[in-house]
């Protein structure tokens, strides 16, 4: 499994590219591979908020249904709806087209709780078992 460089991560399986003051917001590999094959996404509207650690919307899958959490707290500025329609886009590219949503980071001071691909690497072996 591949875990890029330039993400930040969560410990429920989220990942956070961030450029100024937006976050790009996913599943890992981990998870969507924990998952099994991905049937809904469920995401928040535009100029919706969110919490740092708080559940923003919901991923179904054949096995199980997972809340998503916010790596950061702010607003919603892009929601990714083509994943909404075609949810196995999160099966087949997490890091790229599988993205679900973009903030506006309202404290950036939030990010620096998350974990670099070195230790989210570490923290999915010890999840797996």
């Amino acid at each position: 499994m591949s875990y890029p460089n330039n993400l930040k991560y969560t410990k429920d399986h989220e990942w956070a590219k961030v450029d100024g003051k937006t976050a790009v917001v996913g599943i890992t590999e981990f998870a969507v591979h924990a998952l099994g094959d991905v049937v809904y996404v469920e995401l928040p509207k535009v100029g919706d908020k969110v919490k740092a650690g708080a559940a923003f919307g919901a991923v179904e899958s054949t096995k199980a249904t997972s809340d998503l959490f916010s790596p950061a707290s702010g607003k919603v500025v892009e929601v990714n709806t083509p994943v909404t329609d075609a949810p196995e886009t999160l099966n087949q590219d997490p890091y790229g087209k599988g993205w679900l949503i973009k903030i506006e980071i309202s404290d950036s001071k939030e990010l620096d709780t998350l974990m670099d691909s070195k230790a989210y690497e570490a923290h999915a072996k010890a999840s797996a078992h």
